[in-house]
């Protein structure tokens, strides 16, 4: 059990979760979700009586302490998974995903996920996140998309992650194999509401993305609501003659959910083995060997790899970046094309 105890400063916002939020000191690491939970449970007090109103009034001088628990142990199971760790130290892991694997354990993935895993991996080296002690997860990818993550180990690392999140600072670019090839010559593509050129050969998909209307499970273009989403792309490989597929090089201004996949079907270039948003595509015999073709047509998930990954220590201050090749999945699909 520790305790953080300062003074209001001049000048403090009306209510009282905003001004303890506004003043708490930086080292304690206390974000304003914590905040709330520690207010709420009796952990504050100002000028010595205890504070649970977050609409409460504060003044300038006001004595405020807050006792903060050792981090308890979390529910998740630990799990003895494997893990591909890229790199790590006492503030966060970069690890290297499998294809099928999900990230955080839900009703209907309890076990057997990343979350799992890292608890087992981490053990003791996590200092707690949020009061808890567990890997602090500031971004997914799909169960059936490989590649990097990076997970918090200490408090500090979680926030400061979490705000690169939010401010789109953070670099990351997937590797995509599409059906067709993005043509900036293209006058179907031209005509596409919301994606143009940069350049003579970055495509840029700009929408806002939102709940699908019928299903609840994929997300959906809108132009009038959503979230705002930009996608980035840039053809690295054409297969086929004449062209039938493409290997794309794709990345995020913004981090949406299945935003890649949702972004390149709207443009028409659908993700190859995606079940959901790709669609299937009947390819050109005369284009194509017919095993190319079958590789195409057999791929059993979406080909898309979260491939490199860039942000800032947010302990050390370091700029970081990490690559991770192609799986042999999708390396043996472009072999085969």
């Amino acid at each position: 059990m520790s305790t953080v105890a300062f003074t209001i400063a001049e000048n403090p916002p009306k209510r009282l979760d905003k001004a303890i939020a506004r003043d708490v000191p930086e080292e304690a690491v206390l974000s304003r979700s914590r905040l709330a939970k520690l207010l709420a449970d009796g952990a504050i007090k100002v000028n010595g009586a205890v504070v649970t109103d977050q609409k409460g009034k504060v003044t300038e001088g006001d004595r405020v302490e807050i006792t903060i628990e050792e981090a308890a142990e979390a529910e998740v199971v630990a799990e003895d998974i494997p893990l591909d760790v890229i790199y790590e130290d006492d503030d966060l892991i970069v690890v290297n995903k499998p294809v099928g694997m999900v990230v955080h354990p839900a009703p209907g993935s309890p076990s057997g996920t990343l979350v799992n895993a890292l608890m087992f991996h981490c053990g003791d080296s996590l200092s707690g996140i949020g009061g808890e002690k567990r890997p602090g997860i500031v971004h997914r990818i799909d169960k059936d998309t490989s590649g990097l993550l990076v997970a918090a180990k200490s408090d500090k690392a979680h926030q400061g992650l979490a705000k690169q999140f939010e401010k789109h600072t953070v670099e990351r670019k997937y590797d995509a194999l599409v059906y067709g090839a993005p043509d900036p010559m293209d006058p179907r593509l031209r005509g596409v509401k919301g994606v143009s050129f940069e350049g003579s050969n970055i495509l840029r998909i700009t929408s806002f993305l939102g709940r699908h209307k019928t299903d609840r499970q994929k997300q959906a273009v809108s132009f009038t609501e959503g979230r705002h989403a930009v996608t980035r792309a840039r053809v690295v490989e054409l297969f086929g003659t004449p062209p039938q597929l493409a290997l794309v090089e794709c990345w995020l201004e913004t981090g949406r959910t299945h935003q890649i996949r949702v972004h390149m079907a709207h443009a028409g270039h659908g993700l190859v083995g995606d079940q959901t948003y790709g669609g299937r595509r009947k390819l050109n015999h005369k284009a194509l060997s017919e095993r190319a073709r079958a590789a195409v047509e057999d791929f059993p998930r979406q080909a898309l790899h979260a491939a490199v990954l860039g942000f800032v220590h947010p302990v050390t201050g370091e700029e970081m970046r990490f690559e991770a090749p192609l799986p042999e999945d999708m390396q043996v699909l472009i072999d085969s094309l």
